[in-house]
């Protein structure tokens, strides 16, 4: 029996192995290389698979091995496999990116969003913060910040109407000794005592009034002037709004806010005691008036100058009684 030599197999191996790590003869095609997997530039933010065919996977997280992903379903909570020529890479990426990144909101919600805001503000400017949790009403008034105990408190001021009072006695007198001067009238106030008293010296005083509310209210009394009263009032709040010390007349129980002196032809001239103070805008409608000094202990009242020479009978009154 014919037997092989022992060295011709080793021979024949290494023939071969040389004939594969060959390069390829002229005109012959390299064998292809197994396609390697494309992987993500950042795996922390991918949450979900997107697949070719417009499915997803949701993942905890996932590792590429070859050919082949391997992740671990957030539904099942199980290590499962996928060819990773069925992921679309790109858009599991940019499902990443716009999950990672800032909400998009529609130019419809901005604009909501903006309206909302200036609401916001307007609001904001109707009701404004006079002290730490007290706000003016939106309803506008005439108040006072007062400070009782420590504690800020708001006291609307109510419209107390005036009476024109003749003295006719020191006018008739007047007019015989000289037929040429002036009749004297008083404003009063029923009563010594406004209803509402301030605790402190400083009180600070804030007005919203609507200029056409008189005429929605009805008829009013007439202005202390010969001149017509349908002019506006002055637009300048310096020039609209004054302080007026009253004069306490107990025998009477009221309270004189001024004196007219009204010539013979005509001329109407008040004298009331005006108390230096600053009226400034504050927030919105809402004008603030402060005293310039501390105010003695006393009577006191809010006037409106119509005109020149013209008093609004109608007066917000108020006490400082620290």
């Amino acid at each position: 029996m014919r037997r092989d030599s022992p060295i011709l197999l080793p021979a024949l191996v290494l023939i071969a192995a040389n004939a594969a790590l060959a390069p390829p003869a002229r005109g012959q095609s390299p064998l292809p290389s197994p396609p390697q997997a494309t992987q993500p530039a950042d795996k922390s933010e991918i949450k979900r698979l997107i697949l070719k065919d417009g499915g997803y996977q949701p993942i905890v997280k996932f590792e590429v091995q070859g050919d082949r992903v391997r992740y671990l379903s957030a539904e099942r909570y199980e290590w499962e496999e996928v060819p990773s020529s069925l992921i679309d890479w790109p858009a599991t990426e940019k499902y990443a990116r716009e999950r990672s990144g800032p909400p998009q909101v529609s130019a419809a919600v901005k604009g909501i969003d903006a309206e909302a805001q200036a609401e916001r503000r307007k609001q904001e400017e109707l009701t404004p913060l006079v002290a730490p949790g007290l706000r003016l009403p939106e309803t506008g008034g005439v108040f006072l910040l007062d400070v009782f105990r420590g504690q800020a408190q708001l006291n609307e001021l109510a419209q107390n109407g005036g009476e024109v009072k003749r003295n006719m006695g020191g006018n008739i007198l007047r007019s015989t000794v000289n037929p040429l001067s002036s009749q004297k009238q008083t404003i009063e106030l029923k009563g010594q005592h406004a209803q509402v008293q301030s605790h402190v010296r400083d009180p600070l005083l804030y007005i919203a009034i609507d200029q056409d509310a008189d005429d929605a209210a009805g008829p009013q009394p007439p202005p202390t002037t010969t001149q017509k009263a349908s002019k506006p009032p002055p637009q300048n709040p310096q020039d609209r709004f004054r302080l007026v010390r009253l004069e306490s007349v107990a025998k009477k129980d009221v309270r004189i806010v001024g004196n007219i002196k009204i010539a013979v032809y005509g001329k109407v001239r008040p004298e009331e005691k005006f108390v230096p103070a600053r009226v400034e805008t504050f927030s919105g409608p809402w004008l603030k008036v402060t005293p310039t000094d501390p105010l003695e202990p006393g009577e006191y009242a809010l006037v409106e100058m119509l005109e020149e020479n013209q008093i609004n009978l109608y007066v917000w009154d108020f006490g400082v009684k620290p």
